[in-house]
């Protein structure tokens, strides 16, 4: 459950409805980019980073590729995420998936899971 010292990710408003949010936050004691993936009242995020050689999903910062699908495209080799689960399923390491951030919705903005502190970004 969040606080209210807590800094939301983001606003469920700035998000655009099957769209994607970059941020920064500290998971696990780490800073991290993280990517938030809307969908109606339903956020998922996941670490912004590619399993196939571990860089970054965007192709300039907070900048996402999407297919004909609405999946997500890795800009450096292509790798195709569906968004449900974050499972790669087409390109370089199909069957790998997104390593998941658990958040929750909160009087309209998106917080980390857990108690997790957002870090300025």
């Amino acid at each position: 459950m969040t606080t209210a010292n807590e800094a939301p990710l983001a606003r469920l408003s700035q998000i655009e409805d099957g769209g994607f949010h970059e941020t920064d936050a500290c998971v696990d004691g780490d800073d991290e980019s993280v990517i938030l993936h809307r969908d109606g009242d339903t956020v998922r995020a996941w670490l912004n980073v590619c399993p196939h050689a571990g860089r970054r999903l965007d192709y300039a910062p907070g900048r996402f590729l999407k297919d004909k699908h609405g999946h997500l495209v890795c800009a450096v080799h292509g790798a195709t995420f569906e968004l449900r689960g974050g499972e790669c399923i087409a390109g370089p390491c199909r069957g790998a998936m997104l390593k998941p951030i658990p958040v929750e919705l909160h009087d309209g903005a998106v917080f980390l899971a857990g108690g997790a502190l957002r870090t300025s970004g």
